[in-house]
């Protein structure tokens, strides 16, 4: 943390030079870390830089990543100053003097700083390295901060890459990049790499409190927790936020004030929305939308913060503490662990998963607040899948199929439930499960008492038995259609006629007794087991339709055609079938023509 001189100075030396200028300097550039010790969050970093300093160990080449406004350039920036500073190098630089002035203010000629998104072709860095071969003008070393740097082309990081790995002795290089990933690893290869981590909360609320403190205002400390939490991270995001509201407020700011400016709903908005939810009141949950977003709560925003507290109620859900919590006051985990065991934790990761695809439309969407109530309405029509979960795991694991027998080495063994041929992909449909005791196995039986082998059992018994070996012949007799008994100590395993090799294998002598034993184990005394395949009903053979030809044989020797062909010395030529039935009525009279060969001639 800062010192009071140190902040002190910071505010002290920042302020008179925005008075001269004439122009407001941004609360972000004015409280910019001017020292190692200001660096907020980042102490890891700063031991290792003050380390190499004072045992002479510094590098030609630093790469330092992390998400924005976690202090890079900032740091960066120090690490010049440290370097270059009268008397130097020095963790502890004399920010008074003209150099460091100069390097605060950008403008020192042997510390460059460049924009590696607008400077990233390669003739920039063809001048680039033949300015590093000029000596610096009056201080220690030249010194280039490239910004931004995974912005470069290809062709400019190699044009870069052997003046990085063997600059003049007067030249250091300070990468900063948000995107290691897109850096060449030829690059990343030459540089030693700092990975920046973002703010934590406290720090950020701290920070925020001192400058809210310098600027003469008061700020609640709820609403200072908000603005930490909103910026992720980032505490130039957070200064930004800051910026925002001490111009928006007038007097002290408070967490309506926040909620105003950010378009969020307030806690209690939120814990009745919830509520909502978890009672699946839909009519309520569009009336607390509704209300929400007449006090001007933004769709994105409230659908945002929903996620954050389903991910908080997750955390909880599982066994989390109140550190854990991210999106809700810790004074509020208790309210949280009650909501998180009236909701469960299957529901809570199906509603998480609802409103993720909601927000993701959301923001490529004309119509983000219909996207938001189709997302509540969804939640508030899930069923209850926790105890969907305990159900589905009650019918694989029935109270009545937990049976105990002596093993082959006299201890009793307790059977598991089979859930191999449930799940079989060659079964077909879902075979009969027991629920309860009325149907499977009736009871559970003791030690060394048979089980009643009939009918009713045949499935479930079948299904222990498999689920006890867990090998390949398990795998084999998975595949099973039905299961039959044909005497009181005899199984028949029916198989269908596309598993008969699947039948056939669980034939084997070896496997089968494998599964004579399983079996035997479970009931309590031995069973044969005999296999058969389902015969498949032979497909009923259709006559082929009569030809032509066939019909005007058949037809010829008709009485009655007969006796016109002999009248009226003609022939038969063609026949017409009967039409099929038309929708005014049945079908049309079948026509036979039959012409006469002199019908020309008349």
């Amino acid at each position: 943390m800062p010192h009071d001189a140190d902040r002190r100075d910071l505010s002290e030396s920042a302020e008179p030079a925005a008075a001269r200028s004439g122009t407001y300097v941004v609360v972000a550039r004015r409280y910019r870390p001017k020292t190692f010790e200001d660096l907020v969050g980042q102490q890891q970093m700063t031991t290792a830089l003050i380390n190499a300093i004072q045992t002479d160990r510094v590098g030609h080449a630093y790469l330092f990543t992390g998400a924005r406004g976690v202090g890079k350039t900032s740091t960066a920036r120090i690490f010049a100053k440290a370097l270059n500073a009268p008397g130097g190098p020095t963790p502890h630089p004399d920010n008074d003097s003209d150099i460091c002035q100069a390097i605060d203010a950008g403008e020192d000629v042997d510390v460059i700083e460049i924009d590696g998104a607008s400077n990233r072709g390669i003739d920039e860095i063809r001048q680039l390295r033949a300015n590093a071969n000029v000596r610096p003008s009056r201080a220690r070393y030249k010194i280039y901060i490239i910004d931004e740097v995974h912005m470069l082309t290809a062709p400019a990081f190699n044009a870069l890459l052997k003046t990085l790995e063997e600059p003049p002795p007067h030249v250091k290089f300070i990468l900063c990049t948000t995107d290691p990933q897109k850096i060449p690893v030829t690059v990343l290869s030459r540089c030693q790499r700092y990975d920046f981590a973002p703010v934590s909360v406290p720090a950020i609320v701290d920070r925020l409190q001192h400058i809210v403190t310098s600027e003469g205002r008061a700020a609640e400390p709820d609403a200072l927790r908000i603005l930490a939490r909103r910026a992720e991270g980032s505490m130039r995001d957070s200064q930004s936020l800051l910026e925002q509201l001490l111009a928006y407020c007038s007097g002290t700011i408070g967490v309506a004030d926040v909620h105003r400016m950010l378009g969020t709903a307030p806690s209690s908005r939120l814990a009745t929305l919830t509520d909502h939810l978890l009672q699946r009141d839909a009519p309520g949950t569009l009336a607390a939308v509704d209300a929400a977003v007449t006090e001007g709560v933004d769709c994105g925003q409230l659908a945002e913060q929903l996620l954050g507290y389903m991910r908080d109620l997750m955390a909880v859900a599982v066994g989390g503490s109140a550190e854990l919590l991210r999106h809700v006051e810790e004074a509020d985990f208790e309210a949280l662990r009650e909501a998180a065991a009236r909701f469960g934790v299957q529901s809570i990761l199906a509603a998480f998963e609802i409103l993720d695809q909601a927000v993701v439309r959301m923001r490529q969407s004309t119509q983000p607040r219909t996207l938001l109530e189709i997302a509540v309405i969804r939640i508030c029509h899930l069923d209850d899948l926790d105890d969907l979960a305990r159900l589905i795991e009650q019918l694989r694991h029935p109270p009545g199929l937990v049976a105990t027998g002596p093993t082959s080495g006299g201890a009793p063994r307790t059977g598991e439930p089979v859930s191999r041929a449930s799940s079989s992909s060659g079964s077909g449909p879902e075979k009969k499960t027991t629920g309860g005791g009325n149907s499977g196995l009736s009871r559970a039986a003791g030690p060394g008492e048979p089980v009643a082998l009939c009918p009713a059992t045949a499935d479930q018994i079948w299904k222990q038995a498999i689920a006890e070996l867990n090998d390949m012949t398990a795998d084999f007799a998975s595949y099973f259609d039905h299961i039959a008994t044909s005497a009181p100590e005899s199984l028949v395993v029916h198989f269908r006629a596309a598993y008969t090799l699947q039948k056939e294998s669980c034939q084997r002598p070896d496997r089968k007794a494998q599964l004579e034993q399983a079996v035997a184990r479970i009931v309590g005394h031995p069973v044969c087991v005999e296999f058969a395949l389902i015969p498949e009903a032979a497909p009923a053979v259709v006559a082929p339709p009569p030809s032509m030809f066939q019909l005007m044989r058949e037809k010829a020797q008709h009485p009655l055609v007969r006796q016109a062909v002999e009248l009226f010395d003609a022939e038969v030529t063609r026949v017409d079938m009967p039409r099929t039935p038309t929708a005014a009525g049945g079908p049309h009279l079948a026509r036979r023509s039959v012409t006469d060969s002199t019908e020309s001639d008349q």
